[in-house]
């Protein structure tokens, strides 16, 4: 399969600028869950700044209604 990275940028809202796995999907999620962490595609833009990507913020978002 051919990654669309430049298709996948587009809406990509990570935060962190220098990260060379943006906009490829598969090695960010790939990256992150081996941390026990979501990548930020799956933070709103406020929760994503911080970033705590942690199984447990993430929790905390949905406990909310934020996510």
């Amino acid at each position: 399969m051919e990654c669309k990275r430049e298709q996948n940028l587009k809406r990509c809202n990570c935060t962190y600028d220098p990260c060379p796995k943006k906009g490829i999907c598969c090695e960010c999620l790939k990256y992150h869950l081996s941390m026990r962490q979501l990548p930020a595609c799956c933070f709103p833009p406020e929760a994503e700044r911080t970033y705590d990507r942690s199984f447990e913020h993430f929790a905390r978002l949905v406990n909310e209604g934020r996510v």
